[in-house]
């Protein structure tokens, strides 16, 4: 059976960002995804269409086709009252190399690195990790199925359900990073790391 739209396909993949080992997903913990329903990055769908089960794969995504080019307007000071939780300025958030979540006033929570700890504030930097960088895909196909009619519905773990009855975790398997628009203006820390896999694209949250 070949990889096209609406299959359950079953992958592992190692990428490779300059050189170095990103992200990986092995055969005990892969990734799995509903062909065609735009929850990877495009490219990866279309390197890999077509493609049956056992077949191997290796490709490169540019920035372009995948988290975009890397913006200095992502990248700015907040004051440290951004911290605050329950009243309390969270020193101990403010960790240079930590990724935050950040409301911002329109109510969305994106993720930014702290990359600057300042006596008057803290420098985010809201740039997805994987942009302006090429991604060096190379995996194999481990299996290619139908998806069942409540699939295609509720997605293949539940994300297309409202968030009280579904699960909306990124499947559990780690290593996610989600890209998402920029954000200007002052926010509020929450809690929270969001995981899942590297090739994910912003349409599964």
């Amino acid at each position: 059976m070949k990889i096209e739209k609406n299959k359950v396909v079953v992958v592992t993949y190692d990428l490779t960002v300059d050189g170095a080992l990103a992200d990986r997903a092995t055969e005990e913990r892969p990734l799995d995804y509903i062909h065609g329903t735009h929850m990877l990055i495009p490219k990866f769908e279309a390197e890999i269409e077509g493609l049956e089960e056992g077949a191997a794969f290796a490709f490169t995504v540019s920035p372009e086709e995948g988290y975009g080019p890397y913006d200095e307007k992502m990248r700015f000071d907040v004051p440290r009252s951004a911290f605050t939780i329950n009243g309390e300025i969270r020193e101990d958030l403010m960790q240079v190399g930590r990724t935050v979540p950040m409301m911002g006033r329109d109510g969305n929570v994106l993720q930014a690195l702290i990359v600057d700890v300042k006596d008057n504030g803290v420098t985010l930097d809201f740039n997805h990790p994987m942009a302006g960088k090429e991604l060096h895909f190379t995996g194999k196909v481990l299996s290619v199925r139908d998806a069942t009619e409540k699939e295609l519905t509720e997605g293949l773990h539940g994300e297309y359900l409202p968030p009280e009855e579904g699960h909306h975790c990124c499947h559990g398997k780690g290593h996610c990073h989600h890209h998402g628009e920029g954000h200007h203006g002052d926010g509020e820390c929450c809690h929270g790391k969001g995981e899942g896999h590297c090739c994910h694209h912003d349409d599964e949250e």
